[in-house]
């Protein structure tokens, strides 16, 4: 005999009375199967989760791969030879981490890396100069290399500025070994304050166009020449501390580099120092043989618009007799230089030697012996010894 409800039933189903068909609940053996059911969603949430962790772990293992196969397959590179024509800088100062950037901005090369590691392996790449190669589009890295690290290589104009030119003399040489004529350096030259020239030269750029040897990349310009020119002078100023010297000798920055101008028209070598000290003896010692008057045959010959010559005559001397030039006319320094001197004539005047003379005379043009004196006689024994050597060498005098 049976209850009224059997419990040997595996499930019993209730139906509620508002719940529709699929909202059913089932009881299995005192639990209700719809619990089950409500399970389902937590599932799938995990089964997504599973998924993006397989999915990452698979993105992260063929990453490495990739990464591996970088190493040990090397940096990009192009095969070469290339093509094209690109003319490259390498500014003073760079990298070679800076160099592969920038090739491989211009299409030089087709990574960075691909250059450092030629560069690495060149033992002449910590040797690259500044200055502008010849180079072309999609190059292999290692011959980019073998084109910087020669400097025979470069793209440049060498013109070399002898000491002692004028500026008009400059202009002449900047001309004829560049590519530009001399109105355009003129054009510049009309407004000398672009130039960088120190106050004391008064816009004047004589003596300021520093004489030595300057190599001219692609990119130059009338100004960019002549600054640079500017600017070497700046450090020859520095290196002779030329400001404090001038101020210990007595005399401004402008009067020190007149002096250098006139130091390098008249002497040569170890007798700049001395030639540098009869100037400031002359200037300096009252009464003296010359009563203030400098006599200096190249500033003269600076009035006369002309290249120097060894002895002045007397219409010389006399056709430019107000020049503020002539000093055999006018005392003290010429109002500016009249040349541009070197390295050695600025030390000169920046340090003269020391010495009681008044005179000197170079008797021998062709090994420019010279020979200083304080005594008026001897100085013109010293002038005679000149007249006989140009008696058999007139085409020196």
């Amino acid at each position: 005999m049976t209850d009224e409800y059997d419990t040997d039933h595996e499930s019993t189903e209730f139906l509620d009375e508002e719940a529709g068909p699929d909202e059913r609940t089932t009881y299995e053996g005192g639990r209700r199967r719809g619990e089950r059911r409500r399970s389902i969603p937590g599932c799938l949430a995990v089964l997504v989760a599973l998924a993006v962790v397989v999915g990452g772990l698979y993105f992260a293992v063929t990453w490495g791969v990739d990464k591996l196969g970088d190493q040990f397959s090397g940096a990009e590179d192009y095969p070469g030879p290339g093509s094209g024509e690109v003319t490259f800088e390498v500014a003073s100062g760079d990298t070679v981490a800076a160099m592969g950037r920038n090739l491989k901005e211009q299409g030089v090369v087709a990574s960075v890396d691909a250059f450092i590691d030629a560069a690495s392996a060149n033992p002449d790449s910590q040797s690259i100069q500044a200055g502008y190669y010849p180079l072309q589009e999609k190059m292999k890295a290692s011959d980019v290399v073998e084109v910087l690290v020669d400097p025979s290589n470069m793209v440049k104009a060498t013109v070399t500025i002898p000491e002692g030119l004028r500026v008009e003399d400059i202009v002449k040489v900047l001309a004829k070994q560049t590519d530009f004529s001399k109105k355009d350096f003129e054009k510049v030259l009309a407004n000398p304050e672009q130039l960088g020239l120190p106050d004391y030269a008064g816009g004047n750029p004589e003596g300021y166009l520093f004489p030595a040897t300057y190599d001219f990349g692609p990119e130059a310009t009338p100004k960019s020449m002549l600054t640079d020119m500017v600017d070497r002078w700046k450090q020859a100023a520095q290196d002779a501390d030329l400001e404090a010297k001038a101020a210990e000798l007595g005399y401004t920055p402008q009067e020190l580099m007149t002096v250098a101008s006139l130091v390098q028209a008249e002497g040569r070598g170890d007798d700049m120092p001395k030639i540098a000290r009869v100037i400031y003896n002359r200037l300096e010692i009252e009464p003296n043989p010359t009563a203030g008057f400098l006599q200096v045959d190249a500033s003269v010959n600076y009035a006369l618009d002309r290249p120097t010559v060894a002895r002045l005559t007397t219409d010389d001397i006399e056709s430019v007799a107000d020049s503020p030039y002539n000093t055999y006319k006018q005392k003290g320094l010429p109002p500016t230089p009249i040349e541009a001197p070197g390295d050695d004539a600025i030390a000169a005047a920046a340090a003269p030697a020391d010495g009681p003379w008044f005179f000197y005379v170079t008797t021998d043009l062709k090994t420019g012996e010279t020979k200083f004196t304080d005594s008026y006689d001897e100085f013109l024994q010293f002038k005679q010894e000149l007249d006989e050597y140009c008696a058999t060498q007139s085409d020196r005098c």
